[in-house]
């Protein structure tokens, strides 16, 4: 009787170990096509399935895991649901079995380095909740069956290179709680008919080549925390409604054209803990209300038409840390109480403004730029740029301190050195910050920005120990300074002339490995010398034909006021984040200036341009030989906010 109790056990052990077998059986259809898609992004190192993928605790479930591949056996039969593949480096296009696993709630292919289209099978996979293709080389245009999936509750395809307009699709995916497609190269209007997303709390959509104006509808969308819309080409104003945002937590926008917008709508904002409306056109005077924002721990208000005096309530902020107000028209003097335990960084460059400095600027840990300011620096060290550059308000002359020069050169983020050719390159190694500016005894450097949500802490200076190419110059160029906003150069006590002016490049920061989503990364900016635009939507790596390739370009201005501006500004455009969060804004490696022979005071001889050598891309050696050929020139308008106060002779249209 034992013996048969132990075998009826037995055979109960056995069936209900059949049970669980049975029912850990994944789908065959989805377990070939899993074999299939690792088999085609060559996955079989990092993911090899001997048994089946929805075995339980296997390492490849773990929340951890990368790759990753999580199941659903509540039935008969184990589904796949989750299928990561983040940042492996994957490449080629997206396999067509992938639609096959048609119970998938989240797929994650973000930061690699898949090509070619999305394809419209992508529209099948109903359940899908959570998809990411963001930082990868897809192309063509964002297919419209993206709005057949309608569980989404984030969606991101930024930082790719997709053509044409958004899709109005779109609009269906009401539950979209997520959305993001900065960087992702889609153009024109945004569709009216997206107002239906009305459940989103983030949107990131900047650097995108959107038109029209900045839409109203996006103030309907009362869930919203996060919005970010810089660098694209729409138009202000920015719409009252947006006043209604009351949980925006990040409001970032910039670079808008055409009309003005003023800043009557932030008045019930007071949830903002990110305020960057940067180059907006923003005019009119600062509310006192925003005093009042507890939570408030970065503004960003500069390059704008700002009149008035700064509101005394911004003695009242707690935890403001960055505050940016340069290249207004403010006007009056700087509150005392402005400078608050927690700030850490202060910019009011280039503002009619006056008066004496508050005594707590000498504090450690802070830095202010009150250059091209009539704001007197009470004997304190200079640290700001007291009174310098103030001549350039309104219609003052400026004049010579000290001897006037002819040339000058400098190796920008960098210790000085002589070039082959016997060029002196003047050390700019001085450590500059949030809101900082450094004065030689020939020229200055000014720097202000900050590079918002970078965890791994702020860089104003690149270096590279790699050897660079075209160029017989290489350690030229294993140093540049970066800036997240606006980096300025000025020579200082020059004779009034003629003068060309060599700008020197090398991508050192950014990789462009083709195999590596690190290589997708795009560096943009725009140049000025004397207030014109010389350059614009700048790519460094582009132009150059690849990183750590050195490039030069030349172009020829006037000096009429004793002082040279050369401007590197960032306009909103090129990735955020790739290879390291944080990297984007101007960059350059070194500066060099030299009058023409036999122009001096050649300023006051007729009308005068600013013109470009074209087609430099050379070392430095080439460089010197291209000094005695033919320039081409040509007009360029002057249509950036805040340059309108650096006084030259040269016509704008």
């Amino acid at each position: 009787m034992g013996l048969s109790n132990l075998s009826f056990s037995l055979l109960l052990l056995l069936s209900a170990l059949q049970l669980v077998s049975a029912q850990l059986a994944t789908d065959p259809n989805e377990v070939s096509a899993l074999n299939k898609i690792i088999d085609h992004w060559d996955l079989g190192n990092q993911l090899s399935l001997t048994i089946d993928p929805c075995t339980p605790n296997a390492t490849w479930a773990s929340s951890t895991a990368n790759p990753r591949v999580t199941c659903d056996c509540a039935g008969s039969t184990c589904h796949i649901t989750h299928l990561k593949i983040y940042a492996l480096d994957i490449l080629g296009e997206i396999p067509r079995e992938l639609f096959e696993l048609k119970e998938l709630i989240d797929l994650n292919l973000g930061q690699n380095v898949l090509s070619g289209p999305i394809p419209a099978e992508i529209g099948q996979l109903s359940k899908l909740q959570y998809l990411s293709l963001g930082i990868n080389n897809l192309t063509g245009p964002v297919p419209s069956v993206l709005g057949n999936l309608t569980k989404l509750l984030s969606l991101s395809f930024g930082s790719n290179q997709f053509s044409g307009p958004l899709p109005m699709e779109l609009a269906k995916l009401t539950t979209l709680q997520e959305l993001y497609l900065d960087s992702s190269g889609v153009t024109g209007p945004i569709p009216q008919e997206l107002a239906n997303l009305k459940s989103l709390k983030t949107l990131w959509a900047s650097d995108n080549l959107f038109t029209g104006k900045l839409p109203e509808f996006l103030g309907a969308f009362a869930e919203l925390e996060d919005l970010r819309l810089e660098g694209t080409l729409l138009e202000g104003p920015i719409p009252s409604n947006f006043g209604a945002l009351e949980k925006l937590d990040i409001l970032r926008v910039g670079d808008l054209g055409e009309e003005d917008s003023s800043l009557g709508f932030l008045e019930n904002l007071t949830s903002l803990s990110t305020l960057s409306l940067r180059n907006c056109r923003v005019s009119g005077k600062i509310p006192e209300q925003i005093g009042n924002f507890a939570k408030l721990q970065y503004l960003d208000l500069s390059f704008n038409k700002l009149t008035g005096q700064i509101p005394n309530s911004f003695q009242d902020f707690t935890v403001l840390q960055f505050l940016y107000l340069g290249d207004n028209n403010l006007s009056g003097e700087l509150p005392a109480s402005i400078i608050t335990p927690k700030l850490i960084a202060l910019d009011v460059s280039f503002n009619p403004m006056s008066g004496n400095l508050p005594l707590n600027f000498a504090r450690t840990g802070f830095s202010m730029n009150v250059l091209g300011t009539s704001i007197n620096g009470n004997g304190l060290p200079d640290r700001g740029g007291f009174g310098l550059l103030n001549c350039l308000q309104g219609d003052a002359k400026c004049t010579n301190q000290l001897p006037a020069l002819s040339s000058f050169s400098i190796k920008c983020g960098g210790t000085s050195q002589t070039s082959a050719s016997g060029i002196e390159y003047n050390d700019d190694s001085e450590t500059l910050g949030a809101a900082s500016f450094y004065k030689s005894s020939r020229w200055a450097v000014s720097s202000t920005g900050n590079f918002v949500f970078n965890s791994n802490g702020p860089r104003y200076i690149a270096s590279t120990d790699s050897q660079i190419t075209e160029t017989l110059e290489s350690e030229l160029y294993k140093t540049a300074r970066l800036s997240p906003s606006s980096l300025r150069y000025f020579g200082l006590d020059l004779m009034n002339g003629k003068y060309i002016v060599e700008l020197h490049f090398a991508e050192i920061a950014m990789e462009d490995d083709t195999n590596s989503w690190k290589g997708l990364g795009r560096r943009i900016f725009d140049v000025y010398i004397q207030g014109e635009r010389v350059l614009q939507d700048f790519n460094i790596q582009k132009e150059a034909g690849g990183s750590k390739r050195a490039l030069i370009k030349t172009f020829e201005t006037n000096v009429s006021n004793t002082i040279m501006n050369i401007h590197f500004m960032w306009a909103g455009k090129g990735t955020c984040c790739i290879p390291l969060q944080g990297t984007y804004g101007p960059l350059v490696s070194a500066i060099n200036v030299r009058q023409v022979p036999g122009a001096g005071n050649s300023a006051n001889r007729g009308r005068k341009r600013v013109g470009r050598i074209v087609g430099i891309s050379l070392g430095c050696a080439a460089a010197v030989m291209i000094v005695s050929s033919v320039f081409y020139l040509w007009w360029i308008k002057d249509d950036a906010p805040g340059h309108m106060r650096v006084h030259t002779d040269i016509p704008k249209k």
